[in-house]
């Protein structure tokens, strides 16, 4: 895509350099002027290219404003000739000079075509494409783009998701997102580093998916120098979800009326439901804070604290689910092992665990008298 639009701007530019050069708007008068045989055509030529490289700046301009911004900007400036239309037939009822005339209905016509596009470019949000139906509705915006923080490209989780097809629509990568992992893989930290390229391996293998429609977006805001705000200002020229897992963008894009999708809320999410009574098979990992505790954790890293499990330490047991305790930090899971039952352990509790007792000695008898 990106090929076929420098493929175009090169043919556009290259028409109007030819252009300028066969239909030669400069005179052939300005050859004396400036002593070059030829000359009016090479500036014609110079002039053409000057003019599309105006155009082109102006398309690049006009492709970041959104859908409402270009419609309000429309209808502004036509309002605003149409006004300064009505004002010339006043100026030209008056006595005055041709000179004068013309000039003031130029610079009248320019002035109310100017301030009409500004002030409509500014209102367009005001719009509700919405009520206007068709092609022009924007509902379905949100649901057609994706756009990946650098966070979450590095977080690597991403990639999975989007494999098993919870990623619906295109995947939209900006181009500042791309500029801040390639100066992370290339610090001189080797933290970072490592990070930037593993964020860089994960794009290569979202890109590499057939399945998947993954764009490059270049839109860019000059005036904003933080990746975050410029990804919460994208977000809202495209009216599209900001996927990331980062807590300070999910929380100013909240307030800023942008969509997040958070993936560390996902993942809070699929978490599985566990109630007392049921019957799980872990693997002790570690020893517990507490006497005789033993601990393991789910694939989703959810801590599962074991009773009387420090034995097992390094094997695979069953254990019954006694309580779950939700925090603020996660999910944390207690139970025993399943072979022990509460009346034994009551007992054993009541009785004391006999390696902790004193060893008594051996009373020796007396000796026998004949």
């Amino acid at each position: 895509m990106q090929a076929d639009i420098i493929l175009i701007r090169s043919v556009f530019t290259a028409v109007l350099v030819t252009a300028g050069y066969l239909i030669q708007p400069i005179p052939e008068s300005v050859d004396k002027e400036i002593g070059l045989p030829g000359g009016s055509r090479l500036l014609s030529a110079i002039a053409g290219a000057l003019l599309a490289g105006g155009i082109i700046f102006f398309e690049l301009r006009i492709r970041r404003a959104s859908l409402k911004t270009l419609i309000g900007a429309a209808v502004g400036s036509i309002l605003g000739i149409i006004g300064s239309t009505m004002m010339g037939f006043l100026i030209t009822a008056q006595h005055w000079d041709q000179p004068i005339k013309s000039f003031l209905t130029l610079t009248l016509t320019l002035f109310m075509a100017y301030v009409g596009l500004l002030v409509g470019a500014a209102k367009g949000d005001y719009l509700d494409l919405s009520a206007l139906g068709g092609i022009l509705s924007d509902r379905g915006a949100k649901q057609s783009y994706k756009i990946l923080d650098t966070s979450v490209i590095i977080d690597g989780r991403v990639a999975d998701i989007a494999e098993a097809g919870f990623m619906g629509g295109t995947i939209l990568i900006p181009q500042f997102v791309l500029r801040e992992l390639q100066q992370i893989a290339d610090s001189s930290d080797s933290a970072k580093r490592n990070r930037g390229r593993r964020g860089l391996d994960i794009l290569q293998r979202i890109q590499k998916n057939s399945n998947l429609e993954v764009q490059i977006n270049e839109t860019d805001f000059p005036n904003v120098r933080e990746v975050d705000l410029k990804l919460i200002e994208l977000g809202k020229q495209l009216n599209a979800p900001i996927v990331t897992n980062d807590f300070n963008l999910n929380k100013v894009a909240h307030l800023r009326g942008v969509e997040v999708l958070n993936i560390n809320e996902l993942a809070n999410a699929l978490k599985p439901v566990v109630l007392p009574g049921e019957i799980m098979k872990v693997f002790i990992l570690k020893e517990g804070k507490e006497y005789n505790q033993g601990v393991a954790y789910l694939d989703d890293g959810t801590m599962v604290v074991v009773d009387n499990a420090r034995r097992l330490i390094g094997k695979n047991v069953d254990m019954v689910v006694t309580s779950v305790l939700q925090t603020t930090a996660g999910k944390m899971i207690f139970g025993r092992v399943e072979d022990q039952k509460p009346e034994a352990r009551d007992a054993r509790d009541t009785r004391g665990d006999y390696r902790d007792r004193p060893s008594r000695p051996t009373p020796i008898p007396a000796p026998s008298v004949d």
